[in-house]
């Protein structure tokens, strides 16, 4: 029999998720502090504890965190993201790359994930990795052109003439269709 975890540990876990949905991190640690037994259930414990590293900036020990989260569950889009996110910020872009990777695998239809995985390449110098995944990820959600323009990281490609030329076809088709509609 898999031991649950006790009542105790579940309200701090349910606290220190409502603290994140508030946008309050620090509380969330300090709820999750009060866990006795986070290995019981593994994966919740690491990714709130991950969750609320990330949100204080505190972004190499997010990674410790979300690295047990993984342990538990190497498929959850969620974790992917985060760990990805997280080692972009601790300049880290080959294992950025490598989460987002393994999340396009659980999901190869979510934008974000091609959308941020397209900014990673881009930082990359992957010109054309980037524009492949660039033009996927607009094709899911049209609405990722609006940030296209401001996203710095985008800034190595920005000036590219294959990179403002999809953007130029993107821009005509949706205006095509827009007429037709």
């Amino acid at each position: 029999m898999i031991a649950a975890p006790s009542p105790r540990d579940l309200r701090h876990m349910n606290a220190a998720e409502g603290y994140l949905m508030l946008g309050m991190a620090e509380h969330a640690l300090d709820e999750l502090a009060g866990v006795t037994r986070p290995l019981v259930d593994p994966f919740p414990y690491f990714l709130l504890k991950g969750y609320a590293l990330r949100d204080l900036q505190r972004y190499a020990a997010a990674i410790e965190a979300f690295e047990g989260a993984f342990n538990a569950n190497p498929d959850h889009l969620g974790l992917l993201l985060a760990m990805g996110w997280c080692y972009k910020r601790t300049a880290q872009l080959p294992r950025a790359i490598t989460m987002l990777e393994l999340a396009q695998r659980v999901d190869p239809e979510d934008a974000l994930v091609t959308y941020n995985l397209s900014c990673y390449w881009a930082l990359a110098g992957e010109k054309t990795k980037c524009l492949t995944s660039l033009a996927k990820a607009l094709q899911l959600d049209e609405e990722f052109r609006s940030s296209i323009e401001t996203e710095t990281d985008f800034d190595p490609v920005r000036n590219d003439p294959d990179f403002r030329r999809m953007l130029r076809i993107f821009d005509n088709e949706k205006l095509l269709a827009q007429k037709k509609g």
